[in-house]
C-alpha cells in the first residue's frame, strides 16, 4: 500500500509497504544532477556521491563497509542528469542498522582531504573505463552532440581536467547550494513498521534545516546534426534519433509503445530487420530517455565500418516509415510486452522504491500498476501513429558516429538535419 507522509521539516517520505517480502529498501533522493552543474564544476554531484562513503563523525570508511557486509545488505548510490540517490537494501530485521548507516553517511560525512585526492584517482579510472567502452561512451558523445556543452550535454562523471580541481570546499558549497530540504525526499519499499520508520527519520533527516536558492537551469534546445568522431576501433558505433517527450507528457505511454515496436526487444522491427534478416549488427536497440522538460527517442547500433552507412539508412527508413506501417498485431504485442516488463520490473523492493520516488519527482503523485496497465490498454492506433509522425516530422535527426570512419563517408547519408 502506497502512502506519502511529511516529516517535521517538510521532507516527504514515500512508502509502499509489502508484508509478503523479507527485505526493505530505503532511498534518499535529491533533485539535482549533472544538468544543474556549472561547466567548471561538472561532475561534482557524482564526486560528492562517492565521497559520502569515505567516513563520518563516528565511522571510518572501513567501518561502513564492514557493517553493511556483516548484515548481507547493499549500501550504494547513483547519480543521473537530474537526481542523486543514496540507498540501502537489507533484510527487514536489520532496518534499524540500515537507517543508522544511511542517515549517518548522508548527514555526517566528513570528506577527509586525503580521501578526496585518492577519490580523484578512482573516478579518473572510472572515466577511462567508460571511454574504453565505446558502446557506453557513445551515449555521452551523442548527448553532447544533441544538447551542447552545458546542462543535459554534460557527462555525469565530469571531465578529468575539471575533476582535478575539486577541493573539500567545493563539496561543502555544493551541499549548501543544492541539498536543501525542498529538494530532498525519502522513498521506502518493502516490509517495515511505518510508525518506527517515521519516528526514526524525524529524529535524523527530519531535523535537517537547510535552505538554498533556486537551482541553475540550462534550457537546452535539441540540435539535429551529424557528428563523426574518428577512433581506431574494431566496430563502428552509431547513435541517431530525434527529440522525444518529457517525463510528465500525457503521451508517455504511446511513446513507450512506439519505442517498443521500433527497437525494444528481440521481436522489434530493428532487431528483426537489421540483425536477424540481414546480419549487419550484433547489438541494436531503440531507447526513450525523458527529462522533466524534454527527451530523446533514439537508436544505438554497433556494426562493421563497411556496413555503417547501410545500417544508418536502414534505421532512419524504419523510423520514418513507422507512422504509416504499424499493424494492429504489433500494437497489441507491444502493449503485452510493456505490461509484462512493468510487472516484472516491480518484483524487487529496490525497483519499487525507485518507482515511487520517480513518480513523485516527475508527476507529483502515485500511479499504481493497475492504473498504468489501464492507461497502456487505452492507447489507440491513432494515438501511436499521430505521435510517431509528429516526432519524425517536427525534429531533425541527430547522428553521432564513433569508430574507424571519416565524416566524408557520411556526406550522402539519407537523413534530414
Amino acid at each position: 500500500m502506497y502512502k506519502k507522509i511529511i516529516l517535521d521539516n517538510s521532507i516527504p517520505v514515500l512508502t509502499e509497504n509489502s508484508k509478503d517480502t523479507r527485505s526493505v529498501c530505503i532511498g534518499i533522493w535529491i533533485k539535482v544532477g549533472a544538468r544543474h552543474e556549472p561547466p567548471d564544476k561538472n561532475g561534482i554531484s557524482h564526486f560528492f556521491e562517492h565521497m559520502v562513503f569515505k567516513g563520518t563523525e563516528k565511522r571510518t570508511a572501513k567501518n561502513i563497509a564492514i557493517e553493511i557486509d556483516s548484515i548481507g545488505g547493499e549500501l550504494n548510490a547513483f547519480t543521473s542528469r537530474e537526481t542523486t540517490t543514496f540507498y540501502v537494501k537489507v533484510l527487514d530485521e536489520y532496518i534499524e542498522k540500515a537507517l543508522d548507516l544511511l542517515t549517518d553517511i548522508f548527514l555526517h560525512s566528513t570528506f577527509p582531504e586525503d580521501d578526496i585526492e585518492k577519490e580523484k584517482g578512482i573516478i579518473t579510472e572510472e572515466i577511462k573505463m567508460v571511454e574504453d567502452t565505446p558502446d557506453e561512451y557513445i551515449h555521452d558523445l551523442f548527448g553532447k552532440n544533441v544538447w551542447g556543452e552545458t546542462g543535459l550535454g554534460q557527462s555525469i562523471l565530469g571531465k578529468t581536467e575539471t575533476l582535478r580541481t575539486f577541493k573539500r570546499d567545493n563539496i561543502l558549497n555544493h551541499i549548501k547550494k543544492y541539498y536543501s530540504t525542498k529538494d530532498i525526499m525519502v522513498a521506502c519499499a518493502g516490509n517495515f513498521r511505518e510508525e518506527y520508520l517515521i519516528k526514526n527519520l524525524n529524529n535524523t533527516i527530519g531535523r535537517l534545516k537547510r535552505d538554498s536558492g533556486p537551482k541553475t537551469e540550462y534550457h537546452e534546445s535539441f540540435t539535429g546534426k551529424l557528428n563523426v568522431i574518428p577512433k581506431n576501433l574494431l566496430e563502428t558505433h552509431i547513435c541517431l534519433g530525434v527529440e522525444g517527450l518529457s517525463q510528465g507528457s500525457e503521451e508517455r505511454y504511446a511513446m513507450h509503445l512506439i519505442n517498443t515496436i521500433l527497437g525494444a526487444g528481440v521481436s522489434s522491427r530493428l532487431f528483426q530487420e537489421i540483425r536477424e534478416k540481414r546480419g549487419l549488427t550484433y547489438s541494436i536497440h531503440s531507447f526513450n530517455v525523458s527529462y522533466h522538460d524534454t527527451g530523446i527517442w533514439a537508436v544505438y547500433a554497433g556494426t562493421d565500418r563497411s556496413h555503417a552507412i547501410e545500417v544508418t539508412n536502414l534505421i532512419t527508413t524504419e523510423m520514418r516509415s513507422l507512422p504509416e506501417t504499424i499493424t494492429v498485431s504489433e500494437l497489441q504485442r507491444a502493449k503485452d510486452q510493456l505490461k509484462g516488463n512493468l510487472i516484472l520490473s516491480l518484483e524487487s523492493t529496490g525497483s519499487k522504491m525507485t518507482n515511487i520516488a520517480k513518480q513523485e519527482i516527475y508527476y507529483g503523485r502515485y500511479f499504481s500498476p493497475e492504473e498504468i496497465i489501464k492507461a497502456v490498454e487505452s492507447i489507440t492506433m491513432e494515438d501511436v501513429k499521430s505521435l510517431a509522425k509528429r516526432l519524425i516530422n517536427n525534429s531533425p535527426f541527430a547522428i553521432t558516429v564513433y569508430g574507424p570512419v571519416k565524416e566524408k563517408d557520411f556526406k550522402d547519408i539519407n537523413s534530414k538535419f
